[in-house]
Parts: C-alpha cells; structure tokens; sequence
C-alpha cells in the first residue's frame, strides 16, 4: 500500500495534517493489520494528508503500565513524545482505544500534548463532510448489525455515538446487546489481561460477552478496537459459529461498503 511514512514527508520539509498511529495490534497481529489497512485506504480515498511513524513508532506504553511496570511506561513514553515532539505532531488518529486513552490522557503530564481522535470519529466526520459518500441501499442496507463497546473507548473516554451513527449511515439495523453504553460488558483483554490466562473461574468473560452478542441475532458483530476483535473472534469460535458470525472493525465495513477491500 502507498502510505506515506513521517520521516519521508519531514526530508521534504512536508508536514501532515494528521498523524495515522497503528499501534502494536495494528502492526503485528494479522488480523488487526486488515483493520489498518482498510483504514488506510479510506484515508487515502478521501485525500487527507497523513502519515504514520513506521519503523520508529514504539509501543505507548499501555500494557506494562496497566500490569504494573511504571518505570517502563514512563521511558517508552518519554522516547514517543521526544519524537513527536521533534515532528510537531499536532493532531493523531488511532484505530486502537489503548493507544488513544494513553496518548490523550497520559502523554500530557510527560510533556506530550496532542488533539487525539479515534478512527470512528474521524470516519463520522468524514461522513458529515460528504468526504465519505456511501450509497443508499448499499450492500449492508438493511443488514442486523450488534455493536460491542470497548472499554476504553467508551467508559473511559466517554465515546459511545460515533460509531453507531457510523454504522447508521449505512442503512444497517442495529440491534443493541443487553449490556450496552455505560453498561457494556468488558471483552476481557483490557488492563494488560489480553497478555496473560485468565484466573479461575465458572466462564470466560469473553465467551459471557459473546453470548450476549448471539442473542441479539445479529449476523455481524461491530467492534471498534484490536483487543476487542480478538477476545470477541474467539469467543464467537469458541461457540462454533465462526462460519455464520463476522466479527468485523466500523473501518473494515466502511471500506467494504465503498468497494476498498
């Protein structure tokens, strides 16, 4: 894919208008690189001039803090910020909500200050724009669609709208799990838990949640967030309807409803 890396544009004394960080789930796993290359195409569809930091963007942090190792968030983090800062990073979009509550909530007591929005905001933005034209009647018109909401996105920083009118604005009938919004039942992998076995117990949170999303009927399962794709990918497996069930990012069937992917 042609996406333009941060070093190449800053050797033309170029600078973007928003900074793309994919983050490690968006880097190395294989399943969440699809999430970033479908959101890269849309990027480069609706002509916005961005970047990402390639081979030098390091981890945020996120999961050595939540499991504890505060010495070491605090040097990953002050390595990112020294770079940013260096580029004169304004402004960063990320299709991971890990990424987006530690740069936006985090970052700013090391000195990082920066605007950061999660993919789904930037994808309604886009739509309210008319950069983004989805055709009435397209492939998901009509189609029963469950969105499952991530903790960090929703919960801890409070964005619960965005990709529900994403999804909205593709016709789709959009069913809500028992616990939703305020109320969303955790997948299980947040707060460093996607890294390590569960504790003892009666059921796996994410076969819990996955049998909440099943109950709705739904034939495709929306998430807006890495860990979540994986945790909910599993337990949809776990229950054997991997065939029949998709579990899909807002981005993926962004780009599937403008014929991207």
């Amino acid at each position: 894919m042609d996406v333009p890396i941060m070093a190449d544009l800053a050797g033309r004394g170029e600078s973007p208008e928003i900074l793309f960080w994919v983050g490690c789930s968006g880097s190395f796993d294989q399943r969440a690189q699809k999430i970033t290359r479908a959101f890269a195409a849309i990027l480069n569809k609706t002509g916005i001039k961005y970047a990402i930091l390639g081979k030098e963007e390091l981890c945020t942090g996120d999961p050595v803090r939540r499991a504890g190792n505060e010495f070491m968030f605090q040097m990953m983090a002050y390595q990112n910020i020294q770079l940013l800062n260096n580029y004169g990073v304004k402004k960063i979009v990320t299709t991971c909500p890990h990424c987006l509550n530690t740069l936006a909530n985090e970052y700013g007591e090391l000195g990082g200050h920066y605007e950061v929005i999660h993919h789904t905001v930037l994808l309604q933005q886009l739509i309210d724009e008319g950069k983004i034209v989805l055709k009435e009647g397209g492939i998901f018109k009509g189609r029963r669609i469950t969105y499952h909401d991530s903790c960090y996105l929703g919960r801890a920083n409070n964005i619960y709208d965005a990709p529900r009118k994403v999804l909205e604005a593709m016709d789709v009938a959009l069913v809500e799990m028992k616990r939703c919004r305020t109320t969303g039942l955790c997948c299980g992998a947040g707060g460093a838990q996607m890294f390590k076995e569960p504790e003892k117990g009666k059921k796996d949170i994410n076969i819990e949640r996955s049998e909440e999303a099943l109950k709705t009927g739904a034939g495709t399962i929306a998430v807006a967030c890495p860990f979540c794709m994986t945790m909910m990918s599993d337990g949809i497996k776990n229950k054997e309807k991997e065939a029949e069930i998709k579990v899909k990012d807002v981005a993926e069937l962004i780009a599937e409803a403008q014929g991207l992917v």
